[in-house]
């Protein structure tokens, strides 16, 4: 939902489609991209994992966008990406060796961290209960649009409940025209979520295991993967 006369541009707006595999499209893409994002619109943008749908992460009316377009409510908050190792200096309140370990072994790629955020950030992702979960991607045209916008609050490209898209017309059929740029990427490579890595407490622990394994997640931390895994594996 945009306030304003962003709510009369949502009513006739038509979304377009980008195919990144040619150069000029591209170069327009990631242009329109950027536009829409810093006017508080939604793009769909192609990861290391999935399709994501992205909005700026610092405006609260286009993350309730996202929300509203996913059909998701605030209980779910949004993820971050962003384009660099340095950014999450500025976004977290301390960044533990651990999660120093981490991002070394794995960013960019498919590894999330749940931290504790910063608390003077202006920001609203949904009901974090003052944490954030960031990733960087492994994609050149996901991270050429992280480096140009900066921070993105990104959901999987898919209605709540529906398979998340691996592919750019997956996700328009479920999102339509609610979007405004497509980045089409693509056919996912992997097409497997990030594994998630909780660091918000003493001990880590893994709340979902994707595209990295608890194994390699286990051995840069030097811990045993038992200690690591998910409550329901134990």
């Amino acid at each position: 939902m945009v306030g304003g006369s962003g709510t009369r541009d949502r009513m006739v707006a038509v979304s377009t489609v980008y195919d990144c595999a040619d150069l000029d499209s591209r170069a327009a893409g990631l242009t329109a991209a950027t536009s829409a994002l810093k006017s508080g619109r939604l793009v769909v943008l192609p990861t290391d994992t999935l399709y994501g749908l992205a909005a700026d992460a610092f405006d609260s009316s286009a993350v309730s966008s996202l929300l509203a377009a996913k059909r998701r409510g605030r209980d779910m908050p949004v993820p971050v990406l962003v384009g660099s190792w340095n950014t999450i200096d500025g976004l977290v309140f301390s960044v533990r060796p651990q999660a120093r370990e981490l991002i070394r072994a794995f960013w960019p790629g498919g590894l999330s961290l749940v931290v504790q955020q910063a608390p003077s950030l202006a920001w609203d992702l949904g009901d974090t209960r003052g944490t954030v979960m960031l990733r960087m991607p492994l994609h050149p045209v996901a991270l050429e649009l992280l480096r140009e916008v900066g921070p993105l609050a990104v959901s999987s490209a898919n209605v709540s409940g529906q398979p998340p898209a691996k592919t750019s017309a997956e996700a328009r059929d479920q999102l339509g025209d609610l979007v405004d740029v497509y980045l089409d990427g693509g056919p996912a490579a992997h097409a497997v979520a990030s594994t998630i890595v909780d660091l918000t407490s003493d001990e880590p622990r893994i709340l979902r295991e994707g595209a990295v394994s608890i194994a390699q997640v286990a051995e840069v931390l030097g811990m045993s993967p038992e200690s690591l895994a998910p409550t329901a594996s134990r």
